[in-house]
């Protein structure tokens, strides 16, 4: 072929598109009003306004295609408009489609950031009531203080909702007049106003777009006044809540593109200049072609000049004034403010900075902001309740603080109002800076000047006609740079130009040349990841710009265009099609894909272009396109690659001049069928070996053709050609293509290096039909650049691990070819295609470093280069096995021993999912998501359920009836299965909680009463029942507690009472009478049910969010929906409630809601000090307000939740102001005397004091402050002095009966753990009968506990301990009451409450802990006042002691299920089933309320959680569990909500074991280090089990054999301590041989215990025999891994290779093999060694004639020496005396070779091989034999012979037989000691020599050229002639 014939190539596909309007629109047709000349100018100018205004849009379909994909399979994306319709098709199919009434402006694809989540963390949710780290900088806490939360909180407030990563997600972007539509992936949609017309839109990188707006009519006529300022055209958008922002000029931009951060200057921000307004945009870069710089180009119609602008995303930072030089890359978005009511004040407030808050009226300096360009003038709001929060919450802090304009003043009347005088002037609203309006319009995007070019006003006036793009984007061997092309339609002129990367990391653009041109289009055509540039030429031809401006003209084939219609435009460039726009109106989309698909041509082009220099690869790669054009482009395998050979050839000057092609046209079918390349690829298939094939046709005659001229470039050729084939050696899928190349590489070797030919003759026999004569080179022609043995990566390698000290010459593929000259084509980039040899040679390299003396250092450093090079399992599994064998054993070895702080891709890669699984950050805990798990499908142990129990099932879940449910079902049945084991307790306390079912109960016989009395009685008795139903919620919540891990879109069911009751004997269902329930205790029962089916909600539930409360709210506030929103604040959802939401609920002013909404938001942000939480709590609670007595109609018991709410919010945080007032309510001056308004008023006061406690909790100390506090404690416990110093009276001004039980608890907490004995001392007890009726007996308790908690260390679970709280004198009394002695009753009562009161002090300090010796002491105290607390008197004295000791028992009920919490323990459970059983004794609501918090304080959350012990878990619990437990549900002495506070003290400490593979709850042993004190103690344990507090935890350790070893140190490693925080979970890991504790709990079933002695089964694996794997000790391994096994490669291998039902000799011996090698797997746990068994057996049965035969051996070789010496020196642990048997036996791999070498003896022994093999030693060459004679095959066997004995080159044995001839002449004939006449010792001493020579002049492995070989090569040489 001529070089005439390679100017052009053929355009490989067209089709021709059709010119009607596609079928998805429906075409009206539009009749446009011509403007006649009879129009008056004033009709003219109106529609000229008008038709600006409109945009005009043109009626015609208006597509756009996109190239979403890299990989372009998946289809073309067209979006196609006209003026009302919308499609988004994909490969022509219809995808979606979207009709308007109003004209559609725009439209197309853009990328947006989203929330992976779909909850309130869009930016479309701004709740009020998340913590926001911009609200506050975090208090700074001294590291030695004691932390207020525990563990668990302090983790989950770090980690509260982790805001999730964004999500780049396509989205579809609409835009019709003043508005936008947004239609994301995800499913969202998004619609938004906007300021102006859009004109069109672009999009960008990394999201958002590029908008140019029309620029009106009335702005034209502005345009000629030079004074006006002239609005912004072009706007970014970034999010569907952000306004749109002009783009902001800047310079100096450095950095932004790969690895390099984006610098931008420190001020960029400061003053940002929009864009200037006359400028329009042109074209904005895409990166659909791997393109990355971020270009745009705008046209100044005025100034006729074109300027290229990059552009960069760098949003500001939150304050300019302190911006720094680096912006921040991931940007929260600005909240777009709407208009509408509450919307705009709420985003004023989300978005405003702490400072923001302050308003100064008189600030000279506040200026109002200026609007956007371009955008109207904004609207005011009016004033909203989130105003009047922000106005009127001031008393949240001090009133100064607010600066408010006003103040609050009472007049006589006691009317509000507000006074304005001796206050600042009123505040102008305009002056007031809006935080929302500084936000908006800030710009994100900022663009940077490159360059600018003049360009003819013509050209300016067809703008339309201007083409821009960007192509060749790549790095050229000195920077990276890419082309800019500005094609002018009307100069028919391209300009290009160069966009450079600078070393100082900015950009430049220069000028490169022009070309004729009159459209351009980047196209992806020759380089799959480097873009063309199709021109088309003012003469209508086609052309390619490729490899920079090198030019390829393209031609049709001749019957494409029929017409010879010329091509006048190219349209929508998608991948590699294009559209051309035809003279005479057609259009044909072609498809220029001229990248081959050939790995082999790929790898080849690539490897060349760093080899050759520019103007010689485009040569190359212009030939390979117009060769491979003339075959049509055929993808057939081996075409590719044969036209890149000859293209190859032809440019190195080696082609055979005239070659005719070959014709197979003459031949038959048959040997048709057999010359194709596909039969020469599945030539090595079993079945077609089995066919004689024809002989193939001879290529000889251009292997014998003597070179006349060596051509510059064949080293540097055959040197890439050569790394190609040494990286598909490595790697087996791409082996295929070694005996394709090596013939290529043999012929350029034999030319300029022979003895590479030589080397690639050995690995494939066939690649030339000769073996090269060392005489026939010619040594002008030898390329000294090239060394005279290639690299062999096999020997490189093997050397680098046999001798650590070996430095390994690695250079990346581009710097090997500067060895040959300067300046390499780089046409592809710097892309490097020996990924493999690469990623080898630096995991070697940490692998054998010598610096490092320990074998798992090694291994940790080899992992970590694997981990960076991208190494993979995937990968693993397909290099080669010899290769693989020290990847695998470091892999092994750290599998064994991993370390705890390595990345999750190594502990996968290691096959330690498990830790992969338990260190990530969201460990997949509830994963079946309904679904069985992998082992429950494959071996079902429960049986299946019957079709009824199915429509049950389903029913009761679909069903909207609420009584379907009972609100007792536990969603984690895999943990309670395993929890509790078999028995059913669980079932049990399901069935006594339950409020929703008929409760059966039987009836006292009494035959005295008559039918109505009898009557009467049941109905007494049903009665008795509603008041136990009602207090049945309380102890349900806390069973239930956490157990639904997700929810629904539906509503959440609450089940519904049920009060009747079925009396047996008789059956007699019986309801009860409603009316004579009081309906407060309906309502608060309910109440009660609402919170305990909301706290059935995990904390961990995601879907948790506002629309979804806002959907479960009912049309009518009800108690219930009021508990259930508070359960959702003490589980922390309520924070995503939006504030509008809220105002919803708080507007009714309905009680309860208002109790639950505001408790629960305290709760959910409890301790963080939420300041919106504040004002919101402040407008409920006026003593929080400026002015406190103002009378803001709140009932006294919301005012009540306000002030506890405000105790949960600033818990332990020692905020002053909130703990005055506080203070101040505890003795709140207008409670003193007790009325109709104030019934409240002791749940009040209790709840000041609470609050305060709450808020200095575990914080006082000496300081005056607190002192002043103390003191004022120290009052309100005593009551003040009677009379004054002057002996008059005083009038007290508090009620001490109720301030002396609330300031205990006040102080209490406040001084908790402290050890203060002078606070202490304030509590004293009294100690004489005239002191003890002075005060309350219930004090006593309070006082007991709280002198206990504040003197915490010295509580003692012993009876002396005990004994020691009560004072000498009660004592002494009770001595003589045990004795029998009568004393005063007195006496009794304060025994019986300090005793309770001390035991609840005990259960506080040891909660959770399970300790043997409280729940001892306990127990005996709990059995004590059972006995005393059911006896009947009627005697007054007696009842009122009853009282007290069922008070007592209550209390004491509690605490001792609080140390046993979550464990269900069963004594205990035995004594509560006694007492719930008890309903024919007058028991009343606290007792059953105190019983059944019980029964729920021992199965917490269904055994899943227990109590903590930090201080505000004890607050908590001292709130929940106060003793004061109401005879009814009111709420008058303490408030029932309080009594779910034991939320906040909950921890999950129950520790649970799953596998890993199974996902299943299994047992397992493990063993606690726990620190008590100073002294460290272990425990054994069973998972799933409680563990202590973390605090205490040193480590947890896997005890047991079954599993893979699991080591979490939490006392040293802030990693595992975090990963058991966040999950309590051990991923453990099943040892394969083993079964779970379930199923084999003595282990007498494993694989051990079944296959006796012959574990591994060596023999069978050194030496496959064929055997009856019947016979076998372990032959039911197949049972066995079809039972235990989850692994489905176990199951398949066994059930396919192990069955033992072979029909011939071969394939038993394969069963048999099989067996073996699955035993040996299974049983030392690698599976990952059954494919290396598996390639070990097919290397065995490999026939000799393969093509991959030696390729395959030599593998063998590599795998068989590095066992046999290096793994036991380098590998195995021995050296550091830890050693460790390999993956594979050394005899396993040997025993290959053995049985291999048989096979070549008796060809080594033939006297033909030794004929052939005399000629190679001598050097002699040998010639070509005929194909299929006994010769030609000795020829292919010499090249066995050759590789297994590792024979030095024949010119190195022709120089080794000169050198040892005239050695041996020599040495023969000198007198000792320079010589010796005994020739046999002379013999062995040249011997020793040729063998050390030969090996070092070789790349060989192990031991190098075999002794046995060199004998033979000495007497090969001994039979020819000596040499001259």
């Amino acid at each position: 072929m001529s070089l005439a014939d390679l100017r052009a190539i053929h355009i490989p596909s067209t089709s021709r598109s059709p010119n009607t309007p596609s079928p998805y629109f429906s075409r009206n047709t539009h009749t446009q009003a011509t403007s006649s000349d009879a129009d008056s100018p004033l009709l003219r100018s109106i529609r000229r306004n008008l038709r600006a205004a409109r945009g005009a849009r043109d009626p015609s379909l208006q597509p756009v295609f996109y190239s979403p994909h890299a990989d372009g399979r998946t289809g073309e994306e067209v979006l196609t408009w006209d003026i009302s319709t919308v499609t988004l098709t994909q490969g022509s199919v219809l995808s979606k489609k979207w009709s308007f009434e109003d004209p559609i402006q725009w439209a197309c694809i853009g990328w947006l950031y989203q929330s992976s989540l779909l909850n309130s963390h869009t930016p479309s949710t701004p709740a009020f009531y998340r913590e926001n780290p911009s609200d506050k900088l975090p208090p700074e806490v001294d590291p030695d203080e004691r932390p207020t939360f525990g563990a668990f909180a302090r983790a989950q407030m770090d980690n509260k909702r982790e805001d999730a990563q964004d999500e780049r997600l396509k989205a579809v972007f609409i835009f019709i007049r003043g508005t936008a539509k947004i239609y994301m992936d995800n499913g969202l949609e998004f619609t938004l106003s906007l300021p102006f017309t859009v004109q069109r839109a672009w999009p960008v990188e990394p999201h958002g777009l590029f908008i140019q707006r029309v620029v009106e009519g009335w702005e034209i006529e502005e345009l000629k006044d030079p004074e006006e300022d002239r609005m912004a055209t072009i706007f970014t958008m970034t999010s569907p809540f952000a306004e749109p922002a002009a783009i902001g000029l800047t310079d100096g931009v450095k950095g932004g593109f790969a690895s390099i951060p984006l610098e931008m200057k420190p001020d960029y921000a400061s003053e940002p200049t929009p864009i200037p307004p006359e400028e329009r945009i042109l074209w904005v870069s895409q990166q659909a072609w791997k393109l990355t710089d971020k270009l745009f180009v705008t046209l100044n119609a005025e100034l006729n000049r074109i300027t290229i602008w990059r552009y960069v995303y760098a949003p500001p930072p939150p304050s300019s004034s302190k911006s720094n030089a680096r912006p921040t890359t991931h940007a929260h978005h600005a909240k777009r403010s709407s208009m509408s009511g509450n919307t705009s004040a709420q985003l004023r407030q989300s978005n405003a900075a702490p400072d923001d808050l302050h308003v100064s009226p008189g600030r000279p300096d506040t200026k109002r902001p200026s609007n956007g360009p371009g955008l109207a003038p904004t609207l005011t709001t009016t004033t909203t309740m989130a105003d009047l929060m922000g106005g009127m919450g001031g008393g949240a802090v001090s009133q100064s603080h607010w600066s408010l304009p006003f103040r609050f003043v009472r007049d006589s009347s006691g009317k509000v109002s507000i006074d304005h005088t001796g206050m600042d002037p009123p505040v102008n609203l305009d002056d007031v800076p809006d935080p929302a309006e500084e936000a908006r319009m800030r710009s994100q995007f900022w663009a940077e000047k490159l360059y600018e070019e003049t360009i003819p006003v013509a050209a300016s006036a067809d703008h339309v006609g201007i083409t821009v793009t960007a192509w060749d984007e790549r790095w050229d061997g000195r920077k990276t740079r890419s082309l800019l092309g500005i094609c002018l339609r009307v100069t028919q002129t391209l300009l290009v130009y160069a966009i450079e990367r600078r070393d100082d990391h900015t950009f430049s653009a220069q000028p490169v040349t022009q070309v004729p041109a009159l459209a351009i289009s980047t196209i992806r055509a020759t380089r799959d990841l480097v873009a063309d540039l199709l021109v088309l030429k003012p003469d209508g031809t086609l052309s390619l710009l490729t490899h920079g401006t090198c030019e390829i003209p393209l031609v049709f084939e001749s019957d494409e265009l029929p017409n010879s219609s010329p091509v006048v435009a190219l349209a929508h460039p998608a991948y590699s099609s294009v559209s051309l726009h035809l003279a005479d109106g057609s259009i044909l989309r072609i498809s220029l894909d001229l990248v081959a698909r050939d790995h082999l041509v790929s790898d080849c082009l690539v490897m060349l272009s760093v080899f050759l220099p520019p103007e010689v690869f485009f040569a190359l790669h212009r030939t390979f396109l117009s060769r491979w054009s003339a075959q049509k482009y055929s993808f057939i395998l081996g075409v590719e690659f044969q036209v890149l050979e000859s293209s190859l050839l032809h440019i190195l000057g080696l082609e055979d001049g005239g070659a005719a092609v070959d014709s197979t046209a003459d031949l038959d079918v048959w040997t048709q069928l057999a010359t194709v390349e596909s039969m020469a690829k599945f030539r090595e298939d079993p079945v077609l070996k089995k066919l004689r094939f024809p002989k193939a046709r001879s290529h000889d005659e251009h292997w014998t053709r003597p070179v006349v001229k060596r051509g510059r470039y064949i080293g540097a050729v055959l040197h890439a050609l050569h790394l190609v084939a040494e990286e598909k050696r490595v790697f087996l899928p791409s082996i295929e293509g070694l005996p394709r190349i090596t013939p290529l590489i043999c012929r350029l070797a034999l030319v300029v290096r022979p003895e590479w030919a030589d080397y690639w003759k050995r690995y494939c026999p066939n690649a030339m039909p000769f073996w090269p004569d060392p005489k026939k080179t010619v040594p002008e022609y030898v390329d000294e650049n090239l060394p005279p043995w290639p690299a062999d990566m096999f020997s490189i390698l093997y050397g680098r691990v046999n001798n650590p000290d070996w430095a390994l010459p690695w250079l990346d593929s581009w710097d090997m070819g500067k060895s040959y000259h300067e300046g390499a084509s780089f046409a592809f980039g710097r892309q490097e295609t020996l990924t493999h040899l690469h990623a080898l040679t630096a995991i070697y390299k940490a692998l054998t470093d010598s610096k490092i003396p320990d074998a798992r250092k090694r291994a940790e450093a080899g992992l970590q280069a694997m981990e960076q090079t991208g190494m993979t399992l995937n990968v693993l599994q397909n290099l080669a096995l010899g290769v693989t064998a020290p990847l695998r054993e470091a892999l092994r070895t750290a599998q064994l021993s991993p370390g705890g702080d390595w990345s999750l891709p190594i502990y996968s890669l290691i096959g330690r999912n498990d830790l992969a699984e338990g260190f990530s950050s969201k460990p997949a805990i509830f994963v079946n998501h309904g679904y069985r798990s992998m082992r429950e499908t494959l071996h079902p142990t429960t049986p299946r359920k019957t079709c009824r129990q199915l429509v049950e099932e389903v029913h009761r879940t679909v069903s909207k009836d609420h009584s379907k449910t009972t609100g007792v079902e536990l969603d984690t049945e895999d943990f309670t299965r395993i929890r509790f084991g078999t028995d059913k307790r669980l079932d049990e306390i399901a069935r006594m909680l339950c409020s929703s079912i008929v409760p059966h109960i039987r009836a006292i016989e009494r035959p005295e009463l008559n039918e109505a009395e009898q009557l009467r009685e049941q109905q007494h008795q049903v009665l008795r029942m509603a008041e136990r139903t009602l207090a049945l919620p309380l102890g349900r919540a806390v069973f239930t507690f956490g157990s639904v891990p997700t929810v629904t879109k539906e509503s959440f069911a609450i089940p519904k009472f049920e009060f009747s009751v079925r009396v047996q004997p008789g059956n007699l269902l019986i309801p009860a009478d409603i009316g004579k329930i009081a309906p407060d205790w309906i309502n608060w029962g309910e109440f009660h049910n609402g919170v305990a089916a909301g706290l059935r909600i995990s904390t961990q539930a995601q879907s948790v969010e506002s629309s979804w409360i806002k959907f479960n709210k009912p049309s009518e506030l009800t108690p219930e929906h009021a508990g259930f929103l508070y359960a959702l604040g003490l589980t922390g959802h309520l924070r995503e409630m939006l504030t509008w939401h809220t105002f919803g609920y708080l507007t009714p002013k309905h009680e309860m809601t208002s109790i639950g909404v505001l408790l629960g938001l305290a709760a959910a942000n409890v301790g963080n000090s939420n300041r919106h939480v504040t004002k919101l709590i402040a407008v409920h609670t006026p003593a929080l307000l400026p002015t406190p007595d103002v009378d803001l109609n709140v009932p006294l018991i919301t005012q009540s939740a306000g002030l506890m709410g405000v105790g949960l919010l600033y818990l332990g945080t020692k905020h002053r102001r909130m703990a005055e007032v506080c203070l101040s309510q505890i003795s709140r001056r207008d409670l003193y005397q007790p009325d109709i308004s104030n019934e409240y008023r002791e749940a009040y006061t209790l709840s000041a004091a609470l609050a305060c406690g709450m808020v200095l909790l575990g914080k006082g100390s000496s300081i005056p402050a607190d002192l002043a506090i103390q003191k004022r404690l120290r009052l309100l416990i005593h009551g003040e002095p009677r009379v004054m110093d002057n002996g008059k009276p005083v009038r007290p001004t508090f009620d001490v009966n109720l301030t002396s039980p609330a300031a205990t608890v006040a102080l209490a907490l406040m001084y908790l753990r402290t050890e203060r004995q002078d606070v202490a001392d304030i509590l004293t007890m009294p100690d004489t009968l005239e002191a003890i009726n002075h005060i309350q007996p219930s004090f006593l308790m309070i006082r007991a506990m709280a002198r206990a908690i504040i003197m915490w260390n010295t509580i003692q679970p012993t009876k002396v301990w005990l004994m020691g709280q009560l004072p000498n004198a009660i004592r002494a009394a009770m001595d003589e009451r045990f004795r029998g002695q009568q004393i005063d009753d007195g006496f009794e009562l304060a025994y019986y409450n300090i005793l309770a009161g001390a035991c609840f002090a005990i259960a506080l300090k040891y909660a959770g802990t399970a300790r043997e010796e409280a729940y001892l002491l306990l127990v005996q105290y709990y059995d004590m006042f059972s006995q005393l607390a059911y006896t009947n008197s009627l005697a007054y004295d007696q009842r009122i002691k009853r009282s007290a000791i069922r008070e007592g028992l209550s209390l004491i009920s509690i605490s001792l299920t609080m140390v046993m919490a979550g464990t269900g323990e069963v004594n205990c459970l035995r004594r509560l089933r006694y007492a719930y059983g008890m309903y024919n004794h007058p028991i009343r609501y606290a007792t059953h309320v105190a019983t059944h918090m019980s029964i729920g304080l021992l199965f917490l959350g269904g055994g899943r959680y227990t109590l903590g012990t930090s201080d505000a878990a004890i607050a908590c619990m001292v709130a929940a569990f106060y003793p004061r437990f109401s005879v009814s549900s009111d709420n008058k002495t303490y408030i029932q909500a309080y009594r779910h506070l034991w939320v906040l003290a909950v921890e999950p400490r129950c520790l649970v074991a799953r596998d890993v593979d199974s996902r299943e709850i299994v047992y397992v042993p493990v063993k606690i280090k726990i620190r008590e004190k100073k002294e460290l103690g272990n425990v054994s344990l069973i998972a799933p089990t409680l563990v202590p507090e973390v605090e205490r935890l040193v480590s947890i350790r896997v005890d047991t054999p079954r599993y893979w070893p699991f080591y979490l140190d939490v006392a040293n490693s802030q990693r595992h301590r975090d990963s058991l925080l966040r999950s309590q979970t051990l991923f453990v890991k099943r040892r394969t041989a083993f079964l779970s504790y379930i199923e084999d709990p003595k282990g007498s079933r494993s694989l051990f215990v079944r296959s006796g002695s012959s574990v591994g089964d060596a023999a069978t694996l050194d030496f496959p025999r064929a055997s009856d794997a019947k016979s076998h000790p372990a032959n039911d391994l197949h049972e066995f891994i079809a039972f235990s096994s989850n692994d489905p490669l176990f199951l398949a291998f066994a059930d396919r290779f192990c069955q033992g039902d072979g029909e011939t000799p071969e394939e038993r011996q394969f069963q048999s093999y099989c067996h073996a090698a699955l035993l040996d797997s299974i049983v030392q746990d690698k599976p990952q060694t059954l494919q290396s068994h598996v390639s070990v057996f097919h290397l065995r049965a490999m026939s000799p004639d393969s093509a991959y035969f030696t390729l395959r051996l030599q593998d063998l070789r590599f795998a068989a020496d590095f066992y046999s010496k290096i793994f036991d020196r380098r590998f195995s642990g021995r050296s550091e005396n830890n050693p460790r048997p390999p993956l594979i036996r050394e005899n396993t791999l040997l025993g290959t070779l053995y049985l291999l070498d048989a096979k070549l003896e008796p060809i080594r022994a033939s006297n033909l091989l030794k004929s052939l093999l005399a000629r190679y030693a001598r050097g002699e060459g040998i010639p070509t034999q005929p194909e299929g004679s006994a010769e030609w095959v000795a020829c292919l066997q010499l090249s066995w012979y050759l590789q297994r004995n590792s024979v030095p080159v024949a010119s190195v044995l022709d120089v080794l037989r000169s050198l040892a001839h005239d050695a041996h002449g020599q040495l023969a004939a000198l007198p000792p000691p320079h010589g010796t006449p005994n020739t046999a010792v002379l013999d062995q001493g040249l011997k020793e020599l040729l063998h050390a020579t030969g090996t070092q002049l070789s790349t060989t492995m192990g031991s190098g050229w075999t002794m046995r070989s060199l004998d033979e090569v000495i007497g090969a040489w001994s039979e020819g002639i000596p040499p001259a």
